[in-house]
């Protein structure tokens, strides 16, 4: 069973920069691939960027390209999302979610492929 908390959300103003993190209980996290998800007010829940177990390959959302950054430490059993040039459009509930699947070489970026999800942290982003 895997747990995860995730932290360093928070208000800031539009062209700022926050990072999350996910931390993670249970050694199996290091082997699973890993996401993050946003949710704002009245809209679906969607991916932001994903990332394998190795760290080796990730995706994003054509949203955030060129401003996030999503990566790991498995030694420390955390991921993380550097955000950068945070937009107000940027504003939801981020959480982090991990996919049941062992040292596999992909990621998905359908959301109900995730198995174990954070609570989340509220990022605002005030213009």
């Amino acid at each position: 069973q895997v747990q995860l908390v995730e932290s360093g959300g928070g208000l800031v103003q539009a062209g700022g920069s926050l990072r999350l993190s996910c931390a993670a209980s249970g050694r199996t996290f290091s082997s699973y691939p890993m996401g993050w998800f946003r949710q704002a007010p009245g809209k679906e829940r969607e991916i932001v960027a994903a990332i394998t177990w190795s760290g080796g390959s990730t995706y994003y959302a054509d949203s955030v390209k060129g401003r996030f950054t999503i990566s790991r430490d498995n030694a420390k059993n955390t991921g993380y999302l550097q955000m950068n040039s945070l937009k107000p459009e940027d504003t939801a509930v981020y959480y982090c979610a991990a996919q049941r699947t062992y040292y596999t070489s992909r990621y998905s970026v359908d959301l109900n492929e995730y198995d174990y999800w954070g609570q989340g942290t509220q990022v605002t982003v005030s213009s």
